[in-house]
């Protein structure tokens, strides 16, 4: 924590949290805006599916590749300038995706966009540990995690406002915009919240001995995979969301918003307890019993699927309430994550935002379409997903029992 951070933010915390929430909701904005435009922009372009489909893959790809670099340069030249260069890139690489003429040049620069837009969510990660103990740091990525719950459910809604009234060009300028807006609202209000003695030096030999003592502590990899992989148990049914939803409930496409409503108020509920209980609650327990949700419904939702056909009355809760688990849990293993190695959060930002960036790559282009067309498959391989995270955390639970079982409490 920086000796100074009183002196940094005299404004209230949650201003703070919106701050940098706002700026790890970037990320959410940026796939989930555009994807109502898909058919319009694949006609415009003459486009296939599969090419459209890399628009996607390549910013993935890209945001995966970044992450590993975001937080560690910040742990060398400061928070403050990786913010704001990777916002300014983001802004050029917005506008050149409004600008693209071909799906070439939009593959391209949503790679571009994917490399830049990790900044924000890596590096406040970080922020929120320079700036605050403990206990505070969890209400502080509680609320986070609050706010960032939201971006999901506004960026279809504006993506496909922009792309009916304006064309598919304006979800890009609108996109371009929020650069713009972030740029000059973080260069005038975020301050500089890694102290001068706590920065490391900017050389390729420091840089790789920091990947090496992280990549090799089983500690670190173990709590990267509790809170990363987990969260693919209900991102599974996000990027099946057509086929889940249309196929095997029936809805129409406007009615789905019922999913995206019931989900967001799941990781804004569990995210709101996991505030309430920090400095009150040991975080090994807040874990274990958010694990004990997830667990608990994903095997119901299996047992329902194989026992009764999939209807909307009740297939939609399951996925609403391990959404609630993981949002009580994914805080504090953060948290746990940043500790391990005060002198290398950024870093440790980077690679744990990278581990679970590629899980959800994974995810995403091997495991959903193979399993989106049965509602059996869906749980199982949601259960399947958990139970990774769920052996990491028993397992470091195991060797290190002491890690998580003291409660912080807030003045410390």
């Amino acid at each position: 924590m920086n000796p100074d951070a009183q002196k940094l933010w005299s404004a209230p915390r949650w201003a703070l949290a919106v701050l940098l929430a706002v700026l790890g909701m970037l990320g959410p904005f940026s796939i989930d805006t555009y994807i109502p435009a898909f058919s319009g922009i694949a006609q415009s372009l003459g486009a296939t599916p599969i090419q459209m489909q890399q628009t996607l893959s390549a910013y993935l790809f890209g945001f995966a590749f970044m992450s590993l670099f975001h937080g560690a340069i910040s742990d060398s030249v400061g928070r403050r300038p990786v913010v704001l260069w990777g916002l300014a890139a983001f802004t050029l690489a917005s506008a050149g995706c409004a600008l693209s003429q071909s799906i070439g040049q939009l593959v391209f620069f949503r790679a571009m966009q994917g490399l830049s837009t990790g900044a924000g969510i890596v590096v406040a990660r970080a922020v929120v540990r320079d700036m605050f103990s403990p206990a505070e740091a969890q209400k502080v990525m509680s609320q986070i995690t609050i706010y960032f719950g939201v971006a999901p459910a506004i960026a279809p809604i504006v993506g496909g406002a922009l792309f009916v009234h304006l064309g598919w060009h304006s979800i890009f300028w609108f996109l371009t915009a929020v650069g713009v807006t972030l740029w000059v609202a973080n260069y005038k209000l975020l301050p500089e919240t890694l102290h001068v003695l706590h920065r490391q030096p900017l050389k390729v030999s420091n840089l790789m001995q920091g990947y090496w003592q992280l990549g090799r502590d089983p500690r670190f990899l173990l709590l990267a995979f509790a809170s990363g992989v987990p969260f693919n148990g209900m991102f599974l049914y996000v990027l099946s969301a057509p086929a889940f939803l249309g196929e095997h409930l029936s809805l129409a496409p406007t009615e789905f918003y019922w999913f995206f409503v019931l989900t967001i108020s799941g990781i804004m509920g569990g995210a709101w307890v996991s505030g309430r209980m920090a400095g009150k609650v040991a975080p090994k327990t807040q874990i274990r019993n958010g694990f004990l949700i997830m667990l608990l419904i994903a095997t119901v939702n299996l047992g329902a699927n194989l026992l009764f056909k999939a209807h909307v009355s009740w297939a939609l809760f399951p996925i609403a309430i391990f959404a609630f688990g993981w949002a009580m849990m994914v805080p504090v293993v953060t948290l746990l994550v940043l500790d391990l190695y005060p002198a290398r959060r950024g870093m440790a930002s980077s690679l744990q935002a990278f581990i679970g960036s590629s899980a959800n790559g994974f995810v995403a282009g091997l495991v959903a379409p193979l399993v989106m067309h049965s509602t059996v498959l869906l749980a199982g391989s949601s259960l399947l997903m958990l139970c990774i995270g769920l052996l990491a955390w028993v397992w470091m639970h195991h060797r290190w029992p002491d890690i998580g079982r003291r409660v912080e409490h807030p003045l410390h």
